[in-house]
């Protein structure tokens, strides 16, 4: 009787307490929710604009200019209604879709390859390199984005490119410090230390060591900032820093419609309705990856 009591117990215990790997996973992988979703589809749909803009409007053209349709409110003809030019303000968002998310995705990666640059040239130089990267970070970070960022687009000039420049340069010393303080920790770690001992090239432990384990934090970071950069895009095209009009760029069309608010709130409304949920929608994607990748560290 004895002999069998340990298997009933080992049996008991096997049936009462269930696999740890069976909670990991429900954990790790559960079914997004409604605000995830709608997100989602959101970006889906900008995406779609961007790549087959005519598919979604039906031919629409962004340009085309009827004076007898000048200011016609949402309806459904119009579903957003039209500009002082009789321009159909729907078919304007869904093109400016492209420039709006290139400035976003260029200035953002203009903004981590400045990063990148200073944060390895301060964490792997030498104490000098990295007291003179912390200065200068500190320098850039003195201004707020958005100053630092209209005084260089007011040095750049007009357009779509100096205004990815003029964002991605103003938005780089916040990447910065994030990214030297990566490098700092990773540099010293024990399988870096490992590399060396084996007599690895300082550019292959670089490569294949100190920027996978110092970039995997800063996804998050960069899917946040994409709509932090259409914020401040679109904030220095409304001062008329931007995409000269009539450009169907979202910060631009809030600048021409700024003067007609009191009569035509369509004009303003929905292309700023549209900065707005693209923001959301990045930012909670990127809280969802980043609660993906803590489950998966876990």
């Amino acid at each position: 009787m004895s002999a069998s009591l340990p298997a009933v117990t080992a049996a008991t215990t096997a049936d009462v307490v269930p696999p740890a790997t069976g909670f990991r996973r429900s954990a790790a992988f559960r079914r997004p929710g409604p605000g995830l979703l709608l997100a989602t589809g959101f970006l889906v749909f900008l995406l779609l604009g961007c790549v087959a803009p005519s598919l979604v409007t039906a031919g629409g053209d962004p340009f085309r200019i009827a004076p007898h349709e000048a200011f016609r409110p949402p309806g459904w003809a119009h579903p957003f209604g039209t500009d002082q030019s009789g321009r159909d303000i729907f078919v304007r968002i869904v093109f400016g879709a492209r420039e709006s998310l290139l400035v976003g995705v260029g200035a953002t990666g203009i903004a981590m390859m400045v990063a990148v640059t200073l944060g390895l040239l301060g964490g792997l130089g030498g104490h000098l390199a990295e007291r003179a990267v912390r200065w200068l970070l500190q320098v850039m970070f003195s201004f707020p984005v958005l100053i630092l960022a209209l005084l260089l687009s007011a040095g750049l000039g007009h357009g779509i490119w100096p205004l990815v420049l003029a964002t991605g340069l103003g938005s780089s010393a916040g990447y910065g410090r994030l990214v030297l303080s990566q490098v700092l920790a990773v540099r010293d770690a024990p399988y870096v230390e490992a590399a060396r001992a084996l007599g690895h090239s300082p550019a292959r432990i670089v490569h294949r060591h100190v920027l996978p384990n110092a970039m995997r934090p800063l996804v998050v970071a960069v899917m946040l900032g994409v709509g932090q950069a259409i914020i401040w895009s679109a904030s220095l095209s409304f001062l008329g820093l931007g995409a000269p009009p009539p450009a169907a760029e979202w910060g631009t069309m809030l600048s021409m419609g700024r003067d007609f608010v009191a009569n035509a709130w369509w004009l303003t409304a929905f292309p700023g309705a549209f900065v707005v949920m693209t923001v959301l929608s990045t930012t909670a994607i990127g809280h969802a990856l980043q609660r993906h990748l803590e489950s998966r560290a876990a």
